[in-house]
């Protein structure tokens, strides 16, 4: 197999996967064939499908997660160099939900900064759900972890197969330096959680593709990209685990081929892991916590701890969270000075903020609106050394983009609180170090905001 990535040769179909032994070891002698069980698994897990209108504004495009991508014809010539990369950091650039809960065929684009909007019910949270299972299957989280009712995620009205499977499918792709990389999932829900098939593919060239061959076995036959003697290397992965995010520990990348597939799913894998949903809880967020590792948490209940941090070592950002917490407040003390956390006799810490007008205020006193606005600054104003997540340290924070995934994004906030906040988003935006993928109840505000992307999943 040429080593190219835009090689005419695909991997082998799913058909063609070499059988397995007793003992789950791939068989080299076996004949290229798949027992009938096997091949109706792909289609049978998810049950019947149904072609959905485009509602509103959604992007909406036919998605059949697992098909094989455009192959470049030998006729056609290749680039006589590469284009420069759209994308010099890891992120990701589009969402597929092809069966996914509401959502059937969807395919939605996303920018630096998106915003899901719609009636309740119409889905927006769904599709965050969908972008955050898909962050933790790259952080490397079992398929348990991440699905914790995975039945919900089944396709409303699939019907079960004659095994009585049902399942759903997700996808995404990530851009970067290695180009456009897409991944597809099909998982399985019922009568057992399990990946079903998985397919990483860029440039037209299939990198990863994994079947289900043996339902009495916790393990789907795997057949990646090699390029060297052996045009394909193939191995069983654990049915439970992301085979893409398991790739740099099994690929060796000592021919062309192997390295394409290394940088195909490292990318990917950092676009993923570089996410933090953050969903801030007021009710916490006043309470004296015990100082620790200074890393605010997704309900941000610890903020006391991670301001008692970051005024020392960061001046510079922190004068930009006052200031940003000063747009967004009006109130009969003036302006707010300064965010500050001071020890109590206890040991542990709370945070205060400083008006011109006025002693210190406990944030416990804040009202609901001003305490999200407060932390979704902070997460935007920060990175992910500050933030609970888990990047790729094998790759500099500086190369990385992370991405805040807010569901409510407007909940509780006023006119001009939200209205400072998406300006902040889209000036951090432009710097290139984060994204924002969120969603609001109303949409109107943000229709023909300079800088956003708006999904209407209408009424």
């Amino acid at each position: 197999m040429p080593s190219s990535l835009s090689s005419p040769t695909p991997l082998p179909q799913t058909t063609s996967l070499p059988h397995t032994t007793h003992d789950g070891a791939p068989a080299e002698d076996a004949p290229p064939t798949v027992p009938p069980q096997a091949q109706a698994q792909a289609q049978a897990h998810c049950g019947a499908e149904q072609q959905a209108a485009p509602r509103g504004g959604v992007r909406t495009a036919t998605v059949v997660p697992l098909a094989a991508p455009r192959v470049r014809p030998a006729s056609e010539p290749a680039d006589t160099a590469p284009a420069p990369a759209r994308y010099p950091r890891s992120c990701v650039t589009e969402l597929r939900l092809s069966a996914f809960a509401g959502h059937r065929r969807a395919r939605f684009l996303l920018g630096a900064v998106t915003l899901f909007t719609g009636a309740s019910g119409s889905g927006k949270s769904t599709a965050l759900r969908a972008y955050e299972a898909l962050a933790r299957l790259g952080g490397g989280a079992r398929l348990a972890e991440v699905f914790a009712d995975p039945v919900a995620c089944v396709p409303q009205g699939a019907r079960p197969d004659a095994q009585r499977r049902r399942g759903f499918r997700i996808g995404c792709t990530a851009d970067g330096p290695a180009g456009p990389v897409r991944l597809d999932i099909a998982v399985q829900a019922e009568p057992e959680l399990r990946i079903v098939g998985e397919r990483l593919s860029a440039g037209g060239v299939v990198l990863l593709e994994t079947a289900l061959r043996d339902p009495g076995r916790r393990t789907v036959q795997a057949a990646w990209h090699t390029g060297g003697s052996a045009p394909v290397t193939r191995a069983p992965l654990p049915d439970d685990r992301l085979g893409t995010a398991l790739l740099p520990l099994r690929v060796a990348g000592r021919t062309d081929g192997q390295r394409q597939v290394l940088a195909a799913a490292e990318q990917m894998v950092v676009a993923l892991r570089s996410v933090f949903a953050c969903d801030p809880q007021p009710d916490w967020m006043g309470v004296p916590v015990p100082t620790g590792s200074g890393r605010l948490l997704t309900g941000c209940d610890n903020l006391a701890d991670v301001l008692w941090r970051t005024r020392e070592e960061c001046g510079r950002r922190h004068a930009a969270l006052v200031a940003a917490l000063s747009a967004g407040s009006a109130g009969p003390a003036g302006p707010v000075v300064d965010l500050r956390a001071e020890p109590l006799a206890d040991g542990t810490v709370r945070a205060v903020l400083d008006r011109a007008a006025g002693g210190p205020t406990e944030l416990a006193r804040l009202g609901y609106g001003e305490l999200r606005y407060l932390a979704l600054a902070l997460v935007l104003l920060t990175g992910p050394g500050v933030l609970d997540v888990d990047p790729a340290g094998e790759v500099p924070a500086a190369t990385q983009t992370l991405t805040l995934l807010a569901d409510g994004l407007d909940r509780g906030l006023d006119v001009r609180q939200r209205a400072e906040l998406l300006r902040l988003a889209v000036r951090m935006a432009e710097r290139g170090h984060i994204r924002c993928v969120a969603a609001v109840g109303d949409g109107s505000w943000v229709a023909r905001t300079d800088g956003v992307t708006v999904v209407d999943l209408g009424p």
